[in-house]
């Protein structure tokens, strides 16, 4: 969509230090904008869970910043914002004009993703724009949270088109009664239209006090440079991957109705200071709710390779034009209505993440990074309480491990990279709903082992006081994450119900008879007294687990995060059982027969699985 600029007068570059002002103030202006946002929501998943993302644009709709919230929103926004000026025409704007959407097939991704824009002017001209985005709770749908994982879209909720919800700053009330009317939380909604008001009009007032105090035009010379300023830190990074082409592949576990697992092709053709991301051979379409929208493709694949690719430049559009995306028409990441989408952002984005990082090892193995747990492992509670009937509806992300990196062992129980949300405090859980959080510890054995073990997940445990239904996305319940340079997959997720009298029933994932249990969820019934048990998994090794040094080894059996046996099997590490004491001499024996009868490159993981890999050392990249 082509959107003219507005002229400005020829002027000289920027010197150093009011470039330098202007690019803080602009990440300034977007910080203080979610903080607005974060201290004035009525929902826990906005002030708790921090599920948002707040941004500004130039008057083009240009990104210009954002906040370090969600990556996954990162280009999102973008299209959100784009397809509101399209919609009502940047030249009938008005002061106080709000636009509300959340289509994903006009720019938005799931439905519970609410996108708010809103025209900044300065002496009668538009200056740029404020975007605000955060997840809502529920709104509407066939289950809690719009968890229905249904084959229509309809079925997850209320589908707004870009729509004035607010002009001259005042409500439209008839706008506010359908959404309060078509959520089961109409005593967050209200507050939280207020609370992302909030959070644009001090973007209003940060950019009008920048224009009153450095001039209009300085102002606007600015927010070109800051763009452009990204776009050649990015095609300096590009540059530096060697010119090629890269693949790589992952799998969401299934849609709902398959019992394949649902592909991911990715092919990285680097060029000079340009890369091409194509997804031709990916999956077509598919029936259950899974689908992504093309938004909340572009998005995963500009924060996937945002990693790699001068991640300390500026969050702005100059990273946009040196990466070029092909995104095949049919196809389960270009989903066009009536495809369901609720678990696009939470399953796909991070699908597409762990496949494009997979190919960067093969362009950059002394660089890569094992994959997460590639999961947001989201889920959404529907809980009565037995005393007053009233229906509680809460969310949680139970987060899982990160990869193993060329200079370090991965991040344990770390939300994944596509957004920087928190799991919901225990603490605020039982004081709000019906509900006790048990257990949420460290999963023991859960870390895909390597020269740089993965990261850790975790074991949450939930009791439910009244009855419950409870929906959830996941993945990962096949097989863990993979490893890269010689490192192992961890073990796979699972999702357990513990009735009353503490038996245990696998409903998602490898259950103990060995049969796999579709691991998508909708409105899945808990008595009271019952629990919900999850198990994450870690992330993806780096290097061969018999490099690893024995002392680290050591320390994770003496801190009860790895076995004995796990210890002797997967690094070749031989520890006493009786006085938890290192025989170096039986491992360094151990290690030596390992590597000889291991000559190409094999190394035994923990589940009894064989890991391929190179027979050739990778060394980190120099820092």
């Amino acid at each position: 969509m082509a959107l003219s600029a507005i002229p400005t007068t020829q002027q000289p570059p920027l010197d150093p230090v009011t470039f330098e002002v202007l690019r803080s103030l602009f990440e300034y202006t977007c910080a203080r904008m979610s903080q607005i946002l974060q201290k004035t929501s009525f929902s826990p998943i906005l002030y708790d869970m921090v599920d948002f993302s707040n941004a500004i644009y130039d008057a083009d709709l240009q990104l210009l910043g954002q906040a370090a919230n969600c990556p996954v929103h990162l280009a999102a926004m973008h299209f959100s914002a784009r397809a509101a000026g399209k919609r009502f025409g940047l030249d009938t704007l008005k002061e106080g004009d709000v636009i509300v959407l959340n289509d994903p097939y006009e720019g938005g991704t799931h439905l519970n993703d609410i996108t708010f824009t809103m025209p900044i002017f300065y002496r009668g001209r538009i200056l740029g724009f404020a975007v605000s985005r955060g997840h809502w709770t529920d709104v509407g749908g066939g289950a809690a949270g719009g968890q229905a994982f249904g084959t229509h879209i309809a079925a997850e909720g209320l589908r707004l088109p870009p729509i004035k919800l607010f002009e001259n700053y005042t409500i439209n009330e008839d706008f506010r009664r359908i959404i309060t009317n078509n959520t089961r939380t109409p005593q967050y909604v209200e507050g939280d239209i207020q609370a992302h008001l909030g959070a644009l009009r001090a973007a209003e007032a940060e950019l009008q006090r920048a224009a009153e105090r450095y001039g209009e035009e300085t102002v606007r010379l600015a927010m070109k440079e800051v763009i452009t300023y990204t776009e050649r830190m990015t095609r300096k990074a590009i540059a530096e991957i060697p010119d090629g082409v890269y693949e790589g592949e992952d799998y969401a576990d299934t849609d709902g109705f398959s019992d394949e697992p649902i592909r991911i092709k990715v092919k990285l053709s680097v060029a000079g200071d340009e890369i091409t991301v194509d997804f031709t051979g990916t999956d077509p379409t598919v029936t259950g709710a899974i689908n992504s929208p093309m938004a909340n493709t572009y998005s995963a694949v500009y924060y996937s390779l945002k990693f790699f690719l001068s991640p300390d430049a500026p969050a702005n559009g100059g990273m946009f034009a040196p990466i070029k995306v092909v995104l095949p028409d049919n196809c389960w990441l270009n989903a066009k209505w009536p495809s369901p989408t609720i678990a696009c952002t939470t399953l796909t984005s991070s699908k597409i993440t762990s496949a494009i990082w997979q190919a960067l090892a093969k362009a950059i193995p002394q660089r890569a990074v094992a994959s997460t747990f590639a999961e947001c492992n989201w889920f959404v509670c529907a809980v009565k309480d037995p005393a007053s009937g009233y229906l509680s509806v809460f969310s949680d992300l139970p987060a899982g491990g990160w990869g193993g990196t060329p200079y370090a062992d991965g991040m344990s129980v770390t939300m994944d990279p596509l957004g920087n949300c928190m799991n919901l405090p225990a603490e605020t859980a039982e004081l709000l709903f019906p509900v006790v959080y048990e257990a949420f510890d460290l999963r023991p054995e859960s870390a895909g082992a390597g020269k740089h073990r993965g990261g850790f997940g975790a074991r949450l445990q939930i009791r439910f006081l009244g009855d419950a239904e409870l929906s959830m996305e996941t993945a990962r319940t096949r097989e863990g994450s993979p490893g890269v340079n010689s490192g192992a997959r961890s073990p796979a997720q699972r999702l357990i119900k513990v009735d009353r009298n503490q038996k245990k029933v696998t409903i998602g994932g490898w259950a103990d008879n060995g049969q796999w249990q579709k691991c998508l969820l909708a409105a899945y019934r808990f008595a009271p007294g019952e629990r919900f048990l999850f198990e994450s998994t870690g992330g993806g090794g780096w290097g061969n687990p018999l490099e690893r040094e024995v002392a680290k080894v050591l320390d994770d059996v003496l801190d009860e995060y790895l076995s004995i046996e796990t210890a002797c099997e997967v690094y070749g590490v031989v520890i006493d059982p009786k006085t938890l004491k290192l025989d170096d001499a039986a491992t360094q024996a151990l290690r030596a027969q390992r590597l000889q009868a291991n000559g190409n490159g094999t190394a035994q993981v923990g589940n009894g699985a064989v890991q391929e890999t190179s027979g050739d050392t990778v060394q980190p990249e120099a820092v």
